[in-house]
């Protein structure tokens, strides 16, 4: 297969570090204008409480569309570990996005395949239906656990595809967990950190940002070694 790309795509250290001077301004912003006030979690889950189911449906109903529309899923999910903690925050998040990307799924399948196609000429997502044809739903695995395309075109892409339905929600669900449950649990502590507070939550939730964060890394360098699953050119 050809690679349409001139070089391979190798980690970078742009996006965590961007990530992370984003972080610290926004906490020297907080405490040089005494926010803290506002940013009492238990506070706000309260209020989102007394919402009722309200505040849940509301959340996860913009999870859903959210792949469709090609929203970003990052603030989103932020928001979620924030507003519901880190056990109901895991729950929604995970069960609303993989509704969200399967619903993507069934409309490329099924009403916009043109449109899809005319997405995906030119590049290496083209040639996803013959690496699924290979390796079947453990394309799906890769990618979303090795994230290398946009998580929102992906999900389109895999409807003009022949994967099942079934094997596409299940290897979604399953390995879009790691970063979900990473994602939902540092945002979970996010207001903590705002507030100048280190807590044993605040650590570990870095920890496990970080931990998924290395598995592209990791996964480059066992490639070094060997050709994983033969997927050298979706790098």
């Amino acid at each position: 297969m050809q690679n349409n790309s001139s070089t391979p795509a190798k980690p970078s250290l742009v996006r965590p570090l961007v990530f992370l001077l984003l972080l610290v301004g926004i906490i020297f912003v907080v405490r040089f204008f005494h926010l803290d006030q506002f940013l009492e979690k238990e506070r706000l889950r309260e209020t989102i409480a007394a919402y009722g189911l309200w505040g849940p449906v509301i959340y996860m109903l913009v999870w859903l569309a959210a792949p469709p529309l090609f929203l970003p899923g990052l603030p989103i999910g932020l928001a979620g570990g924030v507003l519901f903690g880190p056990f109901w925050g895991v729950v929604y998040t995970i069960f609303a996005s993989t509704a969200g990307a399967t619903l993507a799924f069934l409309v490329a399948r099924y009403l916009v395949r043109d449109w899809v196609a005319a997405k995906l000429t030119g590049t290496k997502l083209a040639a996803l239906d013959e690496k699924v044809g290979q390796h079947g739903w453990k394309i799906v695995a890769f990618t979303r656990l090795i994230p290398v395309f946009p998580f929102n075109l992906l999900n389109y892409a895999f409807g003009l595809t022949r994967i099942s339905l079934p094997a596409y929600v299940l290897a979604t669900f399953i390995f879009m967990l790691p970063m979900t449950i990473a994602i939902i649990y540092f945002s979970a502590n996010l207001l903590d950190l705002l507030q100048g507070k280190v807590t044993w939550g605040v650590v570990l939730g870095i920890a496990l940002v970080t931990l998924v964060g290395l598995i592209p890394v990791i996964y480059k360098k066992l490639r070094a070694r060997r050709a994983l699953l033969n997927l050298d050119d979706y790098q």
